[in-house]
């Protein structure tokens, strides 16, 4: 079986960074010409899954405004997971989930078990009630070559107080860095990317979070890139030595194109982070 880290490495290598994030938020949902329901949810959902097949690797569906409509949402957000991943893409269940023992064992089985109705590729999932308490969660994403997204340096700025303050001699962030990369080098093979990656935000300061290069190579989803500010030609400067790890995740700058547009520009963002532009990769 192939781990997640490996597989993240393998569509990195092929389709570049971009994941293509499926949010349809209601006013985007209205600028589609689509309705505001579960029905509309899943008529997006499916654009973009179709748009995104063939140009980039990965898409991250945004669970809340699948959420938001009750069961017939998460039934729209089934059937828009099982497209995409029966179109080859990487699917990365945006849902931020953090809890407990058992409750937080559900929720992994919710989302990362094979054969569950919202089985997912990747979840996020937030350390902070411990590291250790989303144990459960590693444990069966390593079973079925899956892969969990720590959140450790987050984009809003409502994090910093919490994710910059310190333990010991280091940032929260930092210290959720090294935990979970210490995991990663108990579980991964020698050469491997770890399963178990990071949220680190694209508009993050390295310096400012108290956040290094890590070992081994984990993958890194990014958000902050286009609508936040963040752009292509970023990624190498704010990422560094880890920039080969990163997944530079856009949502409303690219699904802003509509309907009609969107196939254009996922291809023209997947070109310009792939360095196709000029000839050269990004980073």
């Amino acid at each position: 079986m192939t781990t997640f880290g490996e597989r993240v490495r393998a569509v990195l290598d092929e389709r570049g960074p971009l994941c293509v994030g499926i949010d349809p938020h209601l006013p985007l949902l209205g600028s589609w010409g689509l309705e505001a329901s579960a029905a509309g949810a899943r008529e997006f959902g499916l654009r973009v899954v179709d748009a995104a097949a063939g140009r980039v690797g990965i898409v991250k569906p945004q669970v809340s405004f699948f959420e938001r409509f009750g069961s017939r949402g998460l039934a729209a957000l089934e059937e828009v997971i099982a497209a995409a991943r029966a179109a080859g893409l990487l699917v990365i269940a945006d849902a931020k989930r953090g809890d407990i023992g058992s409750t937080m064992d559900a929720y992994a089985a919710a989302w990362l078990e094979p054969g569950s109705p919202l089985e997912a590729d990747a979840l996020t999932a937030s350390p902070y009630l411990g590291v250790g308490a989303l144990d459960g969660a590693f444990s069966l994403a390593d079973a079925h070559g899956k892969g969990v997204f720590v959140l450790a340096a987050t984009s809003n700025p409502e994090a910093a107080a919490l994710q910059r303050g310190r333990s010991a001699d280091a940032t929260i962030a930092a210290a959720v860095v090294a935990e979970v990369s210490a995991r990663n080098a108990r579980v991964a093979a020698p050469g491997e990317w770890g399963s178990t990656g990071f949220v680190i935000g694209a508009t993050v300061d390295w310096d400012g979070a108290g956040l290094a290069p890590f070992a081994p190579p984990a993958p890194i989803l990014a958000p902050g890139f286009g609508y936040q500010g963040a752009q292509a030609g970023d990624l190498a400067a704010v990422f560094g030595r880890m920039a080969p790890c990163v997944i530079a995740s856009e949502s409303r700058s690219i699904l802003a194109a509509g309907p009609e547009g969107i196939a254009a520009a996922v291809a023209a963002a997947a070109a310009a982070y792939r360095g196709d532009e000029n000839g050269g990769p990004v980073a």
